[in-house]
């Protein structure tokens, strides 16, 4: 899920924060919360179940939308001046100590129930490289959810050494990229024919090069906007978009796609949510109730399937689900226990895990920099490159800083 775990940065200025993106990060976690808990057959009651089953059978595409959220929010918040390592220091500070705790609670799970875990499995996990391991058993290890995560490493690991390069793109470049990854994503589907029949589902599902598409139709869309170049449909708009997508692809679309039809509504809706907090328009996402949730959202995806599952196990309805008006009684309980329990850890756990691990922002003058000429260069690049600084010098001011001027 930030991937699930990346909300925007905290800067100065009217356009630092986008709120709403931290709202619709809750949404997200709620569609792959609503996936598992009807795949999980938690409701026995075949009419109760239709209905689970009709509002999230394309739930699992909530991880779609937090890869891209994240590419989206990666750029748009890079600072001038910030470092390779420090960038990198910042995520391991925010993903992984959720990680660690979750990988303990996990294996302690699996000790009581007996469940074998072989060692270089959950050293795999440990080291959130799980995701590169096409073996069913070994991508979905420990904390099953965590292959997320792993995917989200690998888009940490080559931000940085993509960023200027996105910086110096040409309009035209960044316009064709956004047409063609959704492209990219739908011809994996013919694509995975080169792969054994086995290893189909963690190519198009897992392999973490291939979720990046992805995550860089994010980036790229973050470009455009911090340049003042993004046109795209309001709020409403886009959100009618995205739930008239939703309707049509689950009732009537092949996953080969809707996939496909998904990345560009969420890119939609997430781009129109960003563009509504930088231009001070309403928004239903950035209510202080929904904040909180997209903040704890991180914490939430981490915790709810192996809460589920152990629960379940528990009381031996595993497989079979509580019969009548307790199938909805239990996913209601679960969505509420899980809650407090993400509450908990993002309080006790995640935020004073960042403030300790994570290094300190350098404050920055709130500053509106002089549009950037086509063809224009600078002596700064080269030496900021030179500095291993992964933002183009050419870009004085914070990017959001050229989007609110131009618009």
């Amino acid at each position: 899920m930030t991937s699930t775990a990346d909300a925007p940065a905290a800067r100065p200025g009217p356009a630092s924060r986008l709120p709403s993106l931290t709202g619709l990060r809750w949404i997200a976690a709620l569609l792959v919360f609503g996936f598992h808990a009807g795949t999980m057959r938690i409701i026995a009651e075949p009419d109760y179940k239709a209905v689970v089953d009709a509002l999230f059978t394309l739930g699992l595409s909530g991880v779609q939308f937090f890869f891209i959220l994240s590419g989206f929010v990666l750029v748009w918040s890079a600072r001038p001046g910030d470092r390779r390592r420090t960038f990198w220091r910042r995520r391991v500070a925010k993903i992984y100590p959720n990680h660690l705790v979750l990988w303990v609670a996990a294996l302690l799970v699996a000790w009581w129930f007996a469940d074998p875990v072989l060692p270089a499995v959950a050293l795999e996990n440990l080291l959130l490289v799980q995701a590169w391991d096409p073996r069913p058993g070994w991508f979905y290890s420990v904390n099953t959810v965590s292959w997320s995560l792993s995917c989200e490493f690998f888009f940490y690991l080559c931000l940085p050494l993509a960023l200027p390069l996105l910086r110096r793109s040409r309009p035209a470049l960044l316009w064709t990229l956004i047409v063609a990854l959704p492209l990219l994503i739908l011809a994996l589907w013919p694509a995975q024919q080169l792969v054994p029949e086995a290893s189909r589902w963690w190519f198009t599902q897992i392999f973490p090069p291939v979720r990046s598409l992805e995550f860089w139709l994010g980036a790229v869309a973050a470009e455009l906007m911090r340049r003042g170049l993004w046109r795209g449909p309001g709020l409403t708009a886009a959100s009618a978009i995205f739930v008239a997508t939703w309707v049509v692809a689950a009732q009537w679309i092949r996953a080969e796609l809707w996939t496909t039809l998904l990345a560009v509504a969420y890119l939609l809706v997430i781009t129109a949510a960003a563009d509504a907090d930088v231009r001070g328009r309403r928004s239903p996402w950035r209510s202080r109730p929904l904040v909180w949730l997209g903040e704890v959202s991180f914490a939430f995806y981490l915790v709810h399937v192996l809460v589920m599952t152990s629960v379940l196990r528990l009381t031996g309805d595993w497989g079979t689900g509580f019969g009548g008006w307790r199938g909805p009684a239990a996913v209601l309980g679960f969505l509420l226990a899980n809650l407090v329990l993400a509450g908990l850890l993002h309080r006790f756990v995640e935020t004073p895990m960042m403030r300790r691990l994570a290094p300190r922002r350098r404050a920055h003058p709130s500053v509106v920099p002089r549009p950037r000429t086509a063809g224009a260069t600078s002596a700064d690049e080269s030496s900021e490159q030179a500095g291993n600084r992964w933002v183009g010098g050419a870009d004085r001011a914070e990017g959001r800083s050229t989007y609110a001027d131009s618009r």
